[in-house]
């Protein structure tokens, strides 16, 4: 029983007072009464957000009743967009009241609460997370699951130890084409795989930007979070205007740039089919192309190769189409999202990008996986089977170890690119091996008060 209508009854049984139950019509609140719901607070309410809570309110086992920003307009328009969805969807006006958090810490204290979509930029997902964890809420972490090792490794360790659901958004693994190309490959119809090439797109470079005031609507320190003080100028942040792909996409200060935009996710979905979701690389080196001015520093054309235990050679560029091609010993498959789009601003081209799912011989993808073989998790939205997983307490598709492992590929890749020479990789250790320089690249300085450092778990 809920919380909240167990202190009903009780309130009503200590007054000597019978209620009579409201009749709703379930055309209004859908199959799930509202004591049933899984009430759920939106952490960042920009671009990715919009589009993942969108894809979450269509169950009705959810009810969004909180959204927490530190741009003020940003969460305006988020409780905005979520009263609105409910108020069309019931036909009732003012059918929910959101409630609106500056801080994010006073909607993980709401014990009404239940679960967090975390969907804020990259430099601020383990924390919230790893807060959100020891408040023993359920979360929806949009990926990077961490911009270092050390703390992927403290939030992997907190979330499993506080049992919570966690569900990465790798939300490729609940696409039909990655999943059986996964299967097809685990199954040995391209013989034994030896070669996965990974396709996966640089950044480009970015013009000087002299510093600007600071909105009023934005708590620019709380935005920095951990990272240095640095000036406040829009193309560094977000736009103020619009919800288009903010620039903090493309500084390495708030993250690592598309290696891990957009490499958790190939990295993660290549590890399905190379049965390595547990594990990594044990060796890495990798070259790339780092802007010489301008604000936008993250990574352009870059190569890396990387080897496994079980002798399969990774291999990522941009010179490869997006998307995961494995190799083997009787053929190829390779897989991309076809015409699926996660945001608007995807860095793919559409016309160029509409075949899901291709082989060396098309007969392996009409290929039935027998009963008696390797049947991967299924799932057909990510959002639906956190809700799903919050009501069975099963693991998620995209569970917080995977999310960490596939991350950390991105990251080790990404020390790699930055001193230009082959490391040699730990996986169960999470170390180089005999490499000091690298080593201290697995965390970062972190400015006080923020950091997962300066959280007690």
């Amino acid at each position: 029983m809920k919380r909240r209508k167990f202190i009903a009854n009780t309130a009503a049984a200590a007054a000597g007072t019978i209620i009579m139950p409201t009749i709703i019509p379930s055309s209004v609140i859908g199959n799930n009464p509202p004591s049933d719901k899984i009430n759920i607070g939106w952490i960042g309410n920009g671009r990715q957000g919009r589009g993942d809570i969108m894809g979450t309110m269509r169950f009705d086992s959810a009810m969004v009743v909180a959204v927490s920003d530190v741009d003020s307009n940003r969460m305006a328009l988020g409780k905005k967009m979520v009263e609105d969805f409910y108020a069309k969807k019931t036909g009732q006006a003012g059918y929910v009241d959101v409630k609106s958090h500056a801080d994010y810490h006073t909607l993980l204290a709401d014990k009404d609460i239940d679960a967090v979509m975390i969907t804020t930029p990259d430099h601020w997902h383990s924390q919230p997370a790893l807060e959100a964890a020891l408040a023993s809420k359920d979360i929806y972490l949009e990926k990077p699951t961490s911009l270092t090792i050390a703390e992927g490794r403290v939030l992997s360790d907190v979330v499993r130890r506080q049992k919570v659901i966690l569900q990465v958004g790798t939300q490729q693994r609940s696409s039909t084409q990655w999943r059986y190309a996964a299967e097809l490959v685990r199954n040995g119809r391209i013989g034994k795989l030896h070669t996965v090439k990974i396709g996966l797109p640089g950044d480009p470079a970015g013009p000087e930007a002299a510093e600007m005031p600071i909105p009023e609507n934005l708590n620019y320190d709380m935005w920095l979070g951990s990272t240095p003080e640095v000036y406040y100028t829009e193309i560094r942040v977000h736009p103020q205007k619009d919800f288009d792909r903010p620039g903090w996409l493309r500084c390495e200060q708030f993250g690592a740039g598309m290696i891990t935009g957009w490499g958790q996710h190939h990295f993660d979905s290549a590890a399905w089919g190379m049965d390595t979701e547990l594990t990594g690389p044990i060796s890495i080196e990798a070259v790339a192309q780092f802007p010489k001015s301008g604000l936008w520093d993250v990574h352009g054309d870059f190569m890396s190769i990387a080897e496994y235990k079980n002798g399969i050679t990774q291999l990522t560029s941009g010179n490869y189409p997006n998307g995961v091609r494995y190799e083997g010993t009787d053929g190829w498959i390779f897989v991309t999202r076809g015409n699926y789009r996660a945001t608007d601003s995807d860095p793919v081209s559409q016309e160029n990008n509409t075949k899901a799912l291709n082989a060396s011989d098309l007969k392996i993808l009409s290929s039935v996986i027998g009963p008696n073989e390797i049947h991967l998790y299924e799932s057909d939205s990510q959002q639906g089977n956190w809700l799903d997983c919050i009501k069975s307490r099963k693991e998620p598709i995209s569970p917080v170890e995977i999310g960490h492992r596939a991350c950390s590929v991105c990251l080790v890749t990404h020390i790699a690119m930055k001193l230009g020479r082959k490391l040699n990789w730990d996986p169960d250790k999470e170390k180089f091996v005999n490499d000091d320089e690298a080593n201290s690249m697995l965390s970062r300085p972190q400015r006080a008060p923020y950091g997962t450092n300066y959280v007690k778990i």
